[in-house]
């Protein structure tokens, strides 16, 4: 068994369960330009690395970072903070990712996809069981939420199965779910995406408010804002309702 202590602020959970880890790996669709990030100690990366052509890997921590090295000749690394990393400097075409990723930057991986999300073509994500369902959520759930519309207006998401906590290093306190995410075919050409993370992002602020009191900031005509759609809050519209709404408050706002 590997002895590398596991660091709580990087919030490493070391999955350690194999037949787990070769199902996330066959749930993978993608085989050509991959990036794992955060291997830990190679769970996901023995496997991928047999399958993958032009694999990639993004480790913050120095002491798998060395163990990575010795353990896997010629092993393409770059130790970093993926948040930091310039997706566009990774390849040379479009690639997808995987990882078993900490908790405590999951959404900020999601919005950092979303960013280069004609970039990224496909993600397989272990991750806390709340967050995935909640972006796998369908419009009319109390789980639907900012990430579940944004993530599901560029991605086909399916929610694969859930993982126990024992069967991590150490274990969370929470369960765990994979969940991974294709990308669609619909492009930026019809709306913006900095106009539609606005608005969804203040429709749910206040989720239990109406539209029309939830985008009161905004100062939107009345004749406008006199629209059905208005009465209705954030959790009841889905990507086409938000992509409508986000166009016709473009073309009213003052």
């Amino acid at each position: 068994m590997v002895k590398i202590r596991t660091k709580k602020k990087l919030g490493q959970h070391f999955l350690n369960n194999e037949e787990i880890s070769k199902k996330i790996v066959s749930s993978h669709i993608n085989r050509n330009n991959l990036l794992e990030i955060g291997p830990g100690i190679g769970a996901l990366t023995k496997y991928l690395i047999k399958e993958t052509n032009n694999f990639l890997i993004i480790e913050i921590d120095d002491d798998c970072v060395n163990y990575l090295k010795k353990e896997f000749d010629n092993i393409n690394l770059i130790k970093e903070d993926i948040l930091k990393v310039d997706f566009k400097c990774l390849f040379n075409d479009r690639f997808s990712v995987i990882s078993n990723l900490p908790y405590n930057i999951s959404s900020q991986v999601f919005f950092k996809i979303l960013d280069n999300r004609n970039l990224v073509k496909e993600f397989s994500f272990l991750i806390q069981k709340e967050v995935g369902q909640r972006i796998c959520s369908k419009s009319g759930n109390k789980t639907y939420g900012i990430l579940s519309v944004l993530l599901q207006t560029y991605f086909d998401l399916e929610y694969l199965f859930e993982v126990n906590p024992e069967e991590f290093n150490p274990p969370p306190k929470v369960y765990s779910s994979v969940i991974r995410g294709v990308r669609n075919k619909r492009d930026d050409s019809s709306f913006s995406y900095k106009s539609l993370k606005k608005i969804v992002k203040l429709s749910f602020q206040n989720r239990r408010k109406t539209l029309r009191n939830s985008l009161k900031t905004l100062n939107l005509p009345k004749t406008f804002t006199s629209n059905s759609i208005f009465s209705k809050r954030a959790e009841q519209l889905d990507v086409e309702d938000f992509i409508w709404l986000s166009n016709e408050i473009k073309k009213n706002e003052p």
